[in-house]
């Protein structure tokens, strides 16, 4: 009596659990920007190379390509394509530390880097003193902000 208790116990949490796993799944695959069961966002896109960091000394003034202002603790960074106001995340591989960042701006213009974040963002993710660091770049959600200037 009690194996057979067991058993069935066992059955209908399996059976639960397959059903919730194929729903979750399915949900998953149904939409084009979902959040997977960890909780984190999926990349659209993915770019690997160095990042370096400017500020408004650098930029020479406060002003950025998309018209916002440009402040050095901002979560903000400049990329070369990808839409204005795009969401992405940046890790530091060497580190492993991450931080979702808007697109604000444009550059870098130094060949090799993909990626310029503010002074904030660089010491955040831990590489400001070194300037440079090996990153992925992950492009989360396009952004649809005109470009100023």
């Amino acid at each position: 009596m009690m194996k057979s208790i067991v058993i069935t116990t066992l059955c209908i949490m399996l059976f639960g659990c397959s059903t919730h796993m194929l729903r979750t799944a399915g949900s998953l695959m149904s939409s084009r920007q979902s959040k997977n069961p960890a909780g984190s966002e999926v990349a659209i896109d993915t770019e690997y190379g160095i990042a370096s960091w400017y500020n408004t000394n650098t930029n020479s003034g406060t002003r950025t390509a998309s018209g916002r202002p440009l402040q050095n603790d901002a979560l903000t960074a400049a990329h070369k394509e990808w839409p204005m106001g795009s969401k992405i995340k940046v890790t530091n591989l060497d580190n492993g530390r991450s931080e979702i960042l808007t697109i604000t701006d444009r550059g870098p213009f130094i060949r090799g880097r993909v990626i310029d974040v503010t002074m904030g963002s660089a010491k955040r993710l831990g590489f400001y003193e070194n300037g440079l660091t090996k990153t992925k770049v992950e492009l989360l959600t396009r952004g649809d902000w005109k470009y100023q200037h």
